[in-house]
């Protein structure tokens, strides 16, 4: 007989990453997608908030993150939540885990037999586990659009110059014309200079909250030409080589090292995906194997030489450029 236990565990993982992502868009909005062709602080302003008041927001949402790293088991999350600029507040995003837990937990009730006690960690690891994946894909996924922007935007910034714009309309121009993520950010960075904050510390602080070294570039290059002077335009012109260069860079490292890093995944998930194909083939066939001793210790070792495995290719294939 067919076991349809890991097909109920992995229907309920996708539930509850759909009610996370739902819950998401239902509260902030379709503005808090990064896929619009206005960006989120042009619509807000569209909606009527204030600039000061959209400004705010938008600071609060990008720094409460990091500011939360004291609750406890929270800092392993507050890194992926701030560069994906996720817009719950760290004690929503706790209330959320719970949530998706319970949720969890009630369709392991409800479509499986097992214990109650298995049923919780399981649960357990359902809900804490899908938020994170659900983060973690988020801010991949911003800081590759970002990364991707930034040539642009520079090059956007540089015309403008060469047309005789100040730096700071040059940074409103990207706020308005770029998309987000991008485009927000600049904005909040437009907003805060018009404020009297200045530039240079403004793209710094934007730099080590993202963690992104193009960013520091950018901030570097624009703090120098303040205190030494020179040709901007000229300046970000070769920044924005440099950082295409950088970036092709980039994708052949990846391109080069893809292949490693595919069978160290293969390699590390393969045994896994057998153990869950044999037990829905055959849902006995591990029974009597179960009751000897060793069996747990044993899978203890398998899943850290797993564990192990994946570190070190990782580690092989984590090239610095």
């Amino acid at each position: 007989m067919i076991s349809t236990a890991p097909i109920i565990y992995i229907v309920i993982f996708v539930a509850v990453l759909a009610i996370v992502q739902g819950a998401y868009l239902v509260i902030f909005g379709k503005s808090i997608s990064m896929n619009g062709k206005v960006n989120r602080r042009l619509e807000l302003l569209e909606k009527g908030g204030g600039r000061e008041q959209v400004m705010e927001q938008l600071r609060k949402e990008m720094t409460q993150h990091m500011k939360s790293q004291s609750i406890p088991l929270y800092s392993i999350l507050a890194t992926k939540a701030q560069k994906a600029n996720i817009a719950f507040t760290p004690p929503q995003l706790i209330m959320l885990m719970g949530a998706v837990t319970v949720v969890a937990y009630i369709g392991l009730m409800l479509g499986t037999g097992v214990g109650n006690e298995v049923r919780i960690v399981i649960a357990t690891l359902m809900g804490v586990g899908g938020v994170f994946f659900w983060i973690n894909s988020k801010a991949a996924k911003r800081m590759s659009m970002i990364e991707e922007q930034l040539p642009e935007a520079i090059e956007l910034m540089v015309r403008s110059l060469r047309v005789g714009h100040p730096f700071n309309s040059a940074i409103q121009i990207v706020a308005t014309e770029v998309a987000d993520p991008l485009g927000t950010e600049m904005g909040v960075i437009s907003d805060e200079v018009a404020y009297g904050r200045d530039i240079g510390e403004c793209l710094k602080s934007m730099a080590e909250r993202l963690d992104m070294q193009d960013m520091r570039f950018l901030a570097v290059a624009v703090t120098i030409q303040q205190q030494s002077g020179g040709n901007l335009a000229e300046i970000l012109d070769g920044l924005a080589r440099v950082i295409r260069s950088r970036s092709r860079l980039f994708r052949r490292v990846n391109a080069i090292t893809a292949e490693a890093k595919w069978s160290g995944k293969l390699l590390s998930g393969f045994p896994i995906l057998a153990m869950v194909g044999i037990n829905v083939v055959e849902p006995t066939y591990f029974d009597e194997v179960k009751l000897a001793p060793e069996f747990i210790p044993a899978c203890l070792v398998v899943a850290g030489l797993l564990v192990v495995n994946l570190i070190v290719m990782r580690a092989l294939v984590n090239i610095k450029v």
